[in-house]
């Protein structure tokens, strides 16, 4: 799967370019619980379709009942409502402002969501939205509440959305993209996992043994020598490194080539004897210290208690998503501290004289 912001788009690009009516809705303010982030965006076809969200569905669903048809004939009756997508500029509409209504629209208790309506956006502007965020750009894209022009300009980093009464402000990002070193079982787990979770996923083994049996739909696969892999991937902030042929000389150029980008994750698979030798040798052989090697990562994951590939993968993939998410995971999970303090502890009660 792709970027959830760029399906969104691309799908509602494809709406504008086939002369169709359609709405782009975003989350614009919350207050207390929401179902989704602020920032979050949805499109809305006059056909009843949809392509992202920003509830859990029942807002989804009452905007499709008051701007398209698809639930007209069903309702029994128009509740005065039009069934269409107005004309004209951009409109706020917020749900969940009395208890009753934060209910009907399953928005948690004290919840209340407030959206942006942007009615038949222009296509050629998203059109270059979408070609920008194709070829890896970060964009900013600025709305006037006045009349709904758009206007777009490259951003130096991430931004939390903007609005005030005049115009909103939100930066869309490219893909976030998985680079793995090495393509055996334990890489298709956690590759068909990042594909889901709007990772682009690129695969690296120069070994014919395990790229003749690769098996991922969506991930790309390349056969060249991993550190050269990682030069020409040009790992930026949305991007992650992770090794896993438990071979150094795969994995140990490789993940320094990575650890001289900015890579937002840099890590390799193995046990905590396995990753103390990497670091050792790459002290010795390769000049490094520990305050160059303090974002490699390894042991990997969580703990979980996982052993299967899997379970392995699982574990992974979490703390991938903990760290892209700014989310600090307590001491406790970390691989290497967890298995130290099991093997610190007891194993059975004590029994005095025996």
């Amino acid at each position: 799967m792709e970027n959830l912001d760029v399906m969104v788009l691309r799908t509602l690009l494809a709406w504008r370019q086939a002369g169709q009516r359609a709405l782009l809705a975003t989350v614009v303010r919350t207050w207390g619980s929401s179902p989704r982030p602020v920032g979050s965006i949805m499109a809305l076809c006059e056909t009843g379709a949809v392509v992202g969200s920003v509830s859990g569905g029942c807002i989804e669903d009452d905007l499709i009942d008051r701007h398209t048809r698809a639930y007209a004939q069903a309702a029994g009756a128009d509740r005065g409502l039009a069934h269409a997508i107005p004309s004209g500029p951009p409109t706020f509409v917020k749900y969940g402002v009395t208890a009753d209504e934060a209910h009907l629209f399953g928005l948690p208790c004290g919840g209340t969501l407030e959206l942006l309506l942007e009615y038949d956006p222009d296509p050629q502007s998203l059109a270059e939205l979408v070609a920008r965020l194709e070829s890896g750009q970060l964009v900013q894209r600025t709305v006037l509440l006045a009349d709904g022009r758009v206007s777009l300009q490259a951003a130096a980093a991430p931004a939390e959305l903007v609005v005030d009464a005049a115009q909103l402000t939100n930066t869309f990002g490219p893909e976030y993209r998985m680079l793995l070193i090495g393509a055996g079982q334990l890489a298709e787990y956690l590759a068909t996992m990042a594909l889901f979770s709007g990772f682009a996923v690129t695969v690296c083994d120069p070994r014919e043994e395990f790229v003749g049996s690769w098996n991922v739909p969506g991930a790309k696969l390349v056969r060249d020598m991993p550190d050269d892999v990682v030069a020409a991937f040009k790992p930026d902030r949305r991007s992650c490194v992770v090794a896993l042929t438990h071979d150094p000389k795969l994995d140990d150029l490789a993940l320094l080539e990575a650890l001289a980008s900015e890579a937002f994750y840099i890590g390799g698979i193995g046990s905590r004897r396995n990753n103390e030798a990497r670091r050792a040798r790459m002290m010795e052989h390769f000049g490094q210290t520990e305050a160059s090697l303090q974002r490699l990562r390894g042991p990997i994951g969580v703990y979980i208690g996982s052993k299967t590939p899997p379970e392995i993968a699982v574990s992974v993939m979490a703390e991938i998503l903990a760290v892209k998410n700014g989310v600090a995971l307590p001491q406790g999970v970390e691989v290497a501290r967890a298995k130290n303090e099991r093997e610190l502890a007891p194993t059975g009660p004590l029994v005095c004289g025996v």
